[in-house]
């Protein structure tokens, strides 16, 4: 096979590559709903747990409290209150029914990078029961699931500008037995402190197993945001990370394991869950109503009457910082995951964000880290455009033999492979570098795209989100494979030109139909990244502009 056919196929696997990716794995924008209003008083009814003073053991299987139902209705539960704790760093919202976590608003992010945009609420509205409640695998004390608990403290508004508090949430069931979960929040940290306190002052002995729900919404628009940035319930079980598709979870929906922390993740911002040391636990999970919650399962030990057991954990809502989570002594920084890529990606991360810390401007970060990814593969790059030179002498003599054997297409390859012999140029090394830049590219993709960092960071000018398209100018109406909102990809039709320019640089095919082939790639290139985040697209084309120099230097030098 000649080298136009090569050079051709390379292009063609590339372009494939690419198409899959963002046809399966590229996302729209996170979705931006402000947040809600939470409610201080409301009137919940739900089903009775089967009334059972005892459980069955852990490792028989028992079957969720949440799917352990009788067709009577608990009555109206009692008026309960909402306290709210206000910190530096976010403002959460525990409400008194089921002592659950109905809202958390950071005071460093906003819904969108308007001026007048609500915080960033992590909390959906569609979360009508809040997260991070608390209940018993086998429903073994009665009216847990709807408890209503009451704060020990007399007002429903803290503020909390250093140091740490302390509100109790406590509850006793008709049985006698009492409930406390104990909440520690600290004015400089996401991490809170969670101590459940179980005192058993009924007649029967306590069997049972903990459960801390996670829940998340996902509808199918968050479904199709996830196929790059994954989006739904995680994991760190066995040392390994594990997120599970809420769409796996009919197929599989209990893990067990040793587990240092589970929640739920978004693209940017997380809820997790993590005991006070790894555990043998299990995660119980389920999908229903556009609902997917994450449940970690502890077994208790048997608590005798008379007797108290305490099981301390650590909660974390916030966003999904590796600067941040590796400021903590646990293993919540392993929530960035890259996939396949992660090995690249995670080092590109950390640099860029060094980069940041001397120049606090993540265009330029981006710009700076393309320079050393190019000063990397500069030697691979000589030596592609070295050989591409060498078969810009060889085309005339190319082509000649194509006129002289192309009846005879056999004789036309043998006599080819003997001209690249004669003069030792070797066509697939023209392709090389940008074959082996494909995973580089794919590592930056999937960072640029979930790195919190770039989230609403602006460059200069008209780019005001790294993480978003560049649109300079907004329009009213929709623009054929363009993703709203609609405007001029100034920065993506700047890299289409620098790939025409390249284009243009690059030794033609003998083929007249294939350089015509090739030189279409640079407008299929800028339709192809003109949904994609401008951070990507400001990488490829100073990349771009970085081969065109060292080309050219190349061609001078070898010439």
């Amino acid at each position: 096979m000649d080298e136009q056919k090569r050079l051709l196929l390379a292009v063609v696997l590339s372009v494939v590559v690419l198409v899959g990716y963002q046809y399966f794995f590229t996302a729209p924008a996170e979705n931006t709903n402000p947040s809600q209003e939470v409610q201080s008083r409301e009137t919940v009814q739900s089903n009775t747990p089967a009334n059972t003073p005892t459980v069955s053991d852990y490792t028989n299987g028992t079957k969720n409290q949440s799917q352990a139902q009788t067709s009577q209705p608990m009555p109206v539960v009692k008026d309960y209150r909402t306290i709210s704790v206000s910190t530096p760093l976010y403002e959460i919202a525990i409400s008194e029914h089921m002592a659950a976590v109905h809202s958390f608003a950071l005071k460093n992010y906003k819904e969108t990078n308007q001026d007048d945009s609500p915080l960033k609420q992590l909390v959906p509205e569609q979360l009508v029961n809040g997260t991070l409640s608390f209940s018993m695998e086998g429903g073994s004390i009665q009216g847990l699931d709807n408890a209503t608990y009451t704060a020990g403290t007399d007002t429903t508004s803290v503020n909390l500008y250093q140091g740490e508090k302390t509100i109790v949430f406590s509850w006793v069931n008709p049985q006698g037995i009492s409930i406390k979960k104990i909440f520690t929040f600290r004015a400089d940290s996401f991490l809170i402190d969670c101590n459940i306190l179980v005192q058993n002052g009924s007649g029967m002995p306590i069997n049972d197993a903990i459960v801390i729900s996670m829940p998340g919404f996902y509808n199918d628009e968050v479904k199709k945001q996830s196929r790059f940035a994954f989006q739904g319930p995680i994991a760190y079980i066995d040392d390994k990370y594990q997120d599970i598709a809420p769409n796996d979870i009919e197929d599989q929906d209990t893990f067990n394991g040793t587990i240092d922390w589970a929640g739920y993740t978004g693209q940017y911002f997380m809820t997790v869950v993590m005991p006070k040391e790894p555990v043998k636990a299990k995660l119980s999970l389920s999908y229903a109503n556009d609902i997917a919650t994450n449940r970690l399962v502890q077994k208790m030990d048997r608590l005798d009457s008379g007797k108290q057991g305490q099981y301390d954990y650590t909660y974390f809502m916030g966003p999904k910082s590796y600067k941040l989570l590796s400021q903590y002594d646990n293993n919540l920084k392993k929530a960035i995951n890259f996939g396949w890529f992660d090995i690249i990606a995670k080092p590109l991360l950390i640099t860029m964000n060094t980069i940041h810390d001397f120049i606090p401007n993540y265009g330029i970060a981006i710009i700076l880290l393309t320079i050393l990814i190019k000063l990397v593969f500069w030697p691979l790059g000589t030596k592609s455009y070295k050989s591409m030179n060498e078969m810009k002498k060889v085309q005339p003599l190319m082509m000649e033999l194509r006129e002289k054997y192309k009846d005879d297409k056999t004789r036309m390859n043998q006599e080819v492979m003997g001209l690249y012999k004669t003069y030792k140029v070797n066509p697939a090394s023209g392709c090389l570098p940008l074959l082996v830049q494909m995973p580089i590219f794919f590592a930056l993709y999937r960072m640029l795209y979930q790195a919190i960092e770039l989230r609403h960071a602006p460059f200069f000018g008209w780019i005001k989100d790294l993480s978003a398209p560049d649109r300079l100018f907004h329009f009213d109406f929709a623009i054929p494979m363009m993703q709203a909102p609609a405007g001029i990809p100034v920065l993506t039709l700047l890299m289409g030109a620098s790939f025409l320019l390249q284009q243009k640089m690059t030794p033609t095919a003998g083929d007249p139909m294939q350089a015509k082939m090739m030189m279409l790639m640079p407008i299929f290139m800028t339709v192809l990244f003109i949904n994609f985040p401008a951070g990507l697209v400001l990488y490829m084309f100073v990349n771009n502009i970085i081969s065109m120099g060292q080309q050219k230097y190349t061609q001078k030098k070898f010439s």
